[in-house]
C-alpha cells in the first residue's frame, strides 16, 4: 500500500523507487501483486506517462486513512505489550459504584494516565462468565464464588449496614444487633445477582438464632431497593458504603451499623488467569495500592 501511494503521488515508477529506496523492478513487482490481489489495474502505463485508473483513484482516496488506522493499531499493540497504554474493560457490581469505583478510577488515572478504563455496570454473578468470554478484563464482584479460569483477590472488606426508613422503630438506635432483626422483613438483592453474599446473610441470621424473613426486588436493583425502603417497613442489608450513600440521598432513609462480626461484604477483583499482559498486571497492582491507601482490607473484628 505504501508502494502504491508513492507511485500514485509521483506518477513515475523511477522517482517512486528512488523515494522508497528500492529497485524499480521490485517496486513494479509489488504493484502488480497488489493489482492481482484487488483484481483490477490501478495504473494506466505507457512509454510516456503513468496515470491512475478509476480504481486507482478510489484507492488513493482511501489508502491514507487505512494506513493511518493500521499505524495506530500497531502502536497501540506495542504499547499494550509494554504495559504503557491500553484500554481496560472493567465490569463492576452496582454496590461498588458508591465510593470504591470512584477511588479506584482516580488511582488508575493518576498512576496510568495513558490507560483508558471502559467501566460498565454488571451484576456480580455475571462477571466471571464475561471475563471468560473475553468481554471484560477486570471485574469488581460482591462475594464471588470460585470460577475456572478466573483469578480472584479481595479488594475491600466492609461491614454490612441496615438501611431503613427514618420512621422505623429501630431508626433511633445508633447500632442494631443482628438478633434484633428476627421479627423484621429483610430486603436483599436477588440471590441470582450475588449468591454468596445472599447466602452469607442467611447463614449469619441462622447463627444468631433465627431464620430471616426475606423479600427481594427486581431490576433496576438500586432504585427499586430505595423506593421500597422509603415507603415501607422493610430493612435493607447492604455494604456499608452503599447504605451510607443511600442514607444521605434524602430525609426518608437512614443507615445504621449492624452489630455482628460474622457478616461482611467482600468486594473482590477478578481477572482472566490466561492474560499475562503487563497492562493488566500494572492495573491490578495499582488497585492493590489503592486498597492499602484507603484501608479497605482492615479487620472488621478488631
Amino acid at each position: 500500500m505504501r508502494y502504491f501511494l508513492a507511485v500514485a503521488e509521483e506518477l513515475h515508477f523511477g522517482r517512486a523507487a528512488m523515494r522508497l529506496y528500492v529497485s524499480q523492478p521490485s517496486l513494479s513487482h509489488q504493484i502488480r501483486k497488489l493489482e492481482e490481489t484487488l483484481g483490477t489495474p490501478l495504473f494506466v502505463r505507457s512509454s510516456r506517462r503513468v496515470g491512475l485508473t478509476a480504481a486507482g483513484r478510489m484507492l488513493l482516496e482511501n489508502a491514507p486513512s487505512a494506513l493511518a488506522a493500521l499505524d495506530q493499531a500497531v502502536e497501540r499493540t506495542r504499547l499494550a505489550g509494554s504495559g504503557a497504554a491500553t484500554t481496560i474493560r472493567l465490569g463492576y457490581t452496582p454496590v461498588a459504584n458508591f465510593g470504591t469505583l470512584t477511588a479506584l478510577l482516580e488511582a488508575l488515572q493518576e498512576e496510568h494516565p495513558d490507560c483508558t478504563i471502559d467501566a460498565r455496570e454488571v451484576f456480580s454473578a455475571e462477571i466471571p462468565e464475561r471475563i471468560c468470554a473475553g468481554e471484560l478484563d477486570i471485574g469488581l464482584a460482591l462475594a464471588p464464588p470460585p470460577f475456572d479460569g478466573v483469578g480472584s483477590e479481595l479488594l475491600r472488606r466492609e461491614a454490612v449496614s441496615a438501611l431503613l426508613s427514618t420512621r422505623h422503630c429501630l431508626a433511633a438506635a445508633p447500632k442494631i444487633p443482628l438478633a434484633e432483626l428476627r421479627d423484621e422483613t429483610l430486603l436483599l438483592f436477588p440471590r441470582r445477582l450475588a449468591p454468596a453474599y445472599y447466602d452469607g446473610i442467611v447463614a449469619a441470621c441462622q447463627e444468631a438464632g433465627f431464620s430471616p424473613g426475606i423479600r427481594t426486588f427486581e431490576d433496576p436493583p438500586v432504585n427499586a431497593m430505595l423506593a421500597r425502603l422509603s415507603g415501607g417497613r422493610e430493612i435493607g442489608l447492604a455494604p456499608a458504603s452503599f447504605a451510607e450513600h443511600a442514607g444521605n440521598l434524602g430525609t426518608t432513609l437512614t443507615a445504621r451499623d449492624v452489630v455482628d462480626p460474622s457478616i461482611a461484604a467482600d468486594l473482590s477483583m477478578l481477572w482472566p488467569t490466561n492474560d499475562p499482559s503487563p497492562a493488566l498486571a500494572s492495573v491490578l497492582a495499582a488497585a492493590r495500592r489503592c486498597a492499602e491507601r484507603h484501608g479497605w482490607l482492615h479487620d472488621l473484628t478488631a
